[in-house]
């Protein structure tokens, strides 16, 4: 597995994987890889020839800082995870070699995408993210990049990203994958302890509550409300939002029928750790 440090040497990489006619996936992460990042990386192999994997904790993307100096670094073994998984090539840049000392994002909007649920909840982020995305984008320059469904409403903004300055790029969307108990696996959960370890699966319980609600045309909205103020009353659970929207554009969905681009969406702060999850309501 080759690794770069360098733009440079990652653009002179890529050339010549392209000249000897391969196809470019790549995959960006912030490390401590677990088995969602090794299951985009697998779909990347499974449909390119060359797979590129950067590992870069964005600190840009960071509203929180105790959030950005918590976030594992874990190299060693994210190298390892990304070989297993069939990754051909990582770019693990300085953040001095993308930002070159200047940390300063230009805001960036695009309507409710950046605007509502993560983008109030999380002012800058998405600033943060299309940087550091636009960087990697152009650093690459892949045929195709794979993005896990987890980060919803993230993809939705990438894919607008892409949409207007990466024409011919394309993006594609993975799967969420859940640990053994239904906790939609994240960096973030090595956080979780006793209690809060427990508590954090009254996340995709909500969800699927929503999803059955959807699926014999139930009163969505009023269910929504109702658990809400069922969050209100756990302790160590603070719910940020619960909500359906259009997952395209990111626009609140009040009632049904609820095609395949309906999801339900939660952020909660459990145990202090912030947590996101997502299903589709359409049932498959």
């Amino acid at each position: 597995m080759n690794r770069c440090t360098t733009i440079e040497k990652i653009k002179s990489t890529i050339r010549a994987s392209k000249a000897s006619g391969k196809r470019v996936g790549f995959v960006p992460t912030m490390g401590a890889l677990h088995p969602g990042h090794a299951s985009l990386i697998e779909q990347a192999a499974q449909a390119c020839e060359e797979v590129v994997v950067s590992i870069f904790v964005n600190p840009t993307q960071f509203n929180n800082q105790e959030d950005f100096d918590t976030y594992p670094l874990t190299l060693d073994k994210d190298l390892e995870v990304a070989q297993q998984a069939g990754a051909t090539v990582v770019f693990a840049p300085h953040v001095d070699e993308l930002y070159g000392g200047n940390l300063e994002v230009a805001p960036v909007d695009y309507g409710l995408l950046t605007s509502a649920y993560e983008g109030q909840k999380r002012l800058g982020h998405f600033d943060g993210v299309v940087a550091v995305v636009r960087k990697l984008f152009s650093a690459v320059e892949a045929d195709a990049a794979f993005f896990g469904e987890k980060d919803l409403q993230q993809l939705a903004v990438i894919r607008r990203l892409a949409e207007e300055e990466f024409v011919g790029l394309e993006i594609v969307g993975c799967p969420l994958v859940r640990e053994s108990d239904g906790l939609a696996m994240s960096s973030r959960n090595v956080r979780l302890a006793g209690a809060s370890r427990t508590d954090a699966l009254a996340l995709h319980a909500w969800l699927n509550r929503i999803k059955n609600a959807a699926g014999n045309q139930g009163d969505v909205q009023s269910l929504l409300r109702a658990i809400e103020a069922e969050a209100a009353e756990m302790e160590g659970v603070e719910l940020e939002y619960i909500d359906v929207v259009n997952a395209k554009s990111f626009e609140p969905r009040n009632d049904g029928p609820f095609g395949p681009d309906a999801f339900a969406i939660v952020a909660a702060q459990v145990g202090g750790v912030r947590l996101i999850d997502n299903c589709a309501l359409a049932c498959s």
